[in-house]
């Protein structure tokens, strides 16, 4: 089953489209990357897909309801964190959640109990500070525990590590990687290396168009890169390059800051089988021969920029 279905989105401003005929099937349970460039479309997508802003045209169904521009019907089964909340800076969290509960008129039954459990999650349990005084990361996940009070569904997120110190982003990815498999995250972000950590699947947008779309580990094979490591004894590291350098099959090699021989290679199978060879019959210490895998960062380049 899909937690999110969307059937040729459009959102057009003017005569320009911000979202182009957008499909997206994604699948329960799963914390799915939503990337593109700034002024891809990612958060009018994310308006659309949570109700606060109209579609030209298409349809939108979250976990096979239908959702509709303005319509309360089934908005408990999304969670929303946009890329800037407001909070109220008087009160304390237990406060705010409080309110957040009030607002979408929630059973007061068990409540407290449940505010208490979602504040232990994200970490402020017993914080009796006001949210005047929080730091960013602080606040972005009081945000998390209040876009989880309602038991959705899905959950939006909208960069949610944006300008958070290193401490503050792991924070709040700790938090993320934990909700996986038991809440589908609709995950955007512009930090690649978050999207590695916690990701399913990815889809990759520009201009409002899907690019790719796939799990890591198949956007990896796809746009793999035929680059291999050799660390070999120092003593050998220029005669070893010298020899890749002059073979056919290698498109370019040099040595890193680290003393490793990094190689482009035009055929990996035929690297895997000669480069052990080669070193055998010179009698070269290898210390680790290893494959280069495309990062994120290097696939959403290389596809952006085809």
């Amino acid at each position: 089953m899909f937690a999110i279905e969307t059937n040729d989105l459009v959102k057009q401003f003017n005569n320009a489209k911000a979202v182009d005929n957008l499909c997206l099937r994604v699948p329960e349970g799963s914390i799915y990357g939503f990337l593109g460039p700034n002024g891809a479309g990612k958060t009018t997508t994310i308006k659309m897909l949570t109700g606060l802003s109209k579609p030209t045209s298409g349809s939108i169904k979250i976990n096979n309801n239908e959702i509709r521009f303005g319509s309360l019907k089934n908005r408990s089964d999304i969670g929303y964190l946009p890329d800037v909340p407001y909070f109220y800076g008087w009160m304390t969290p237990k406060e705010y959640m409080e309110f957040a509960a009030e607002m979408i008129g929630m059973d007061k039954k068990n409540l407290q109990d449940k505010i208490d459990s979602l504040l232990d999650m994200v970490g402020l349990a017993g914080v009796k500070k006001k949210i005047k005084g929080f730091s960013r990361g602080m606040k972005q996940r009081l945000g998390i525990a209040q876009a989880l009070i309602s038991e959705p569904k899905v959950l939006f997120l909208d960069e949610p590590t944006s300008a958070l110190d290193p401490i503050g982003r792991k924070e709040v990815m700790d938090i993320v990687a934990g909700l996986s498999g038991k809440i589908t995250i609709f995950f955007s972000t512009h930090i690649l290396s978050d999207v590695e950590r916690v990701c399913d699947r990815v889809v990759i947008l520009d201009k409002g168009k899907v690019l790719t779309e796939d799990t890591i580990s198949n956007l990896r094979e796809k746009y793999a890169i035929n680059g291999i490591i050799l660390d070999v004894e120092d003593n050998r590291i220029n005669e070893m390059l010298e020899t890749l350098s002059h073979l056919s099959w290698v498109k370019k090699a040099s040595v890193t800051e680290d003393k490793e021989i990094k190689a482009y290679v035009r055929d990996m199978t035929t690297a895997q089988h000669e480069i052990p060879k080669i070193i055998t019959e010179r009698r070269i210490l290898l210390k680790k021969f290893s494959i280069l895998e495309p990062s994120l960062e290097d696939i959403f380049m290389k596809v952006v920029n085809e």
